[in-house]
């Protein structure tokens, strides 16, 4: 069995001495692992960092086997002078290890990510991410409506989100109901941009994802959006 690809390194842990097992996202093979051999030296340390491109060739007898993979670099994602950035990067790679199935194919989201990762520390890429989690959600098959009214039917002035059923609901639809409703923030509409709904939206994003996977969210995730609201706040910027 044998296959190459192309994708983002996940995570990296060492194995024995002198190999790693890594898990990569790539475009046609989804989450995979695999070994490499001298994955742990000091050579291939710059190399095997989460977040960067390789080019990957999988290798084993079976196809159910971990096999083992030979890596090639091909573009560096180093954000390490920027805690916000990097804060990212790692929600990214956890989001992913913990949500997706290994070895499903998904190449629409593999596209949107690696837009995602390229744009780290750039303008408005906290906008970006929170709507990336939404096309996770969405990928992995418990995505929300945000398209109509649940109960009027209607498109415009979407203001609020079911809880139960991830449906959007009007202001005139909520009537009676609307505070046991959840805000939907107009950035996940499409609408707008910057810092205004990061708070609202990562409460709903989280209060969806809880929910469908029964157990915390990663802690990586927790901590970028710490950082993430303090900027929106206006307190110290995240390299400070």
């Amino acid at each position: 069995m044998e296959w190459r690809d192309e994708g983002a390194l996940l995570s990296v842990r060492r194995h024995g001495e002198s190999a790693a097992i890594i898990e990569v996202f790539t475009a046609a093979h989804g989450r995979h692992a695999g070994l490499v051999h001298g994955g742990a030296s000091r050579r291939m340390a710059a190399m095997l960092q989460p977040g960067n491109q390789l080019d990957v060739t999988w290798r084993a007898r079976l196809d159910d086997q971990l096999g083992t993979f030979h890596v090639e670099p091909l573009r560096s994602r180093s954000v390490l002078q920027d805690r916000l950035a990097l804060a990212g990067l790692n929600a990214v790679c956890a989001m992913l290890r913990l949500l997706l199935p290994e070895r499903e194919a998904h190449p629409a989201l593999f596209a949107v990510t690696m837009r995602l990762l390229d744009d780290l520390g750039t303008a408005d890429w906290g906008t970006d991410y929170l709507r990336w989690e939404l096309r996770l959600m969405e990928e992995v098959g418990f995505g929300l409506d945000l398209t109509r009214c649940a109960v009027t039917g209607q498109a415009d002035d979407l203001v609020f989100v079911s809880p139960r059923t991830g449906r959007a609901v009007s202001r005139a639809g909520a009537g009676d109901w609307a505070d046991r409703l959840l805000p939907l923030p107009a950035v996940l509409l499409g609408q707008g941009g910057g810092a205004e709904g990061w708070r609202e939206g990562f409460a709903l994003t989280a209060h969806f994802l809880a929910r469908a996977l029964d157990r915390d969210l990663p802690e990586a995730r927790s901590r970028l959006v710490d950082l993430l609201l303090r900027v929106a706040s206006g307190g110290p910027k995240a390299e400070e």
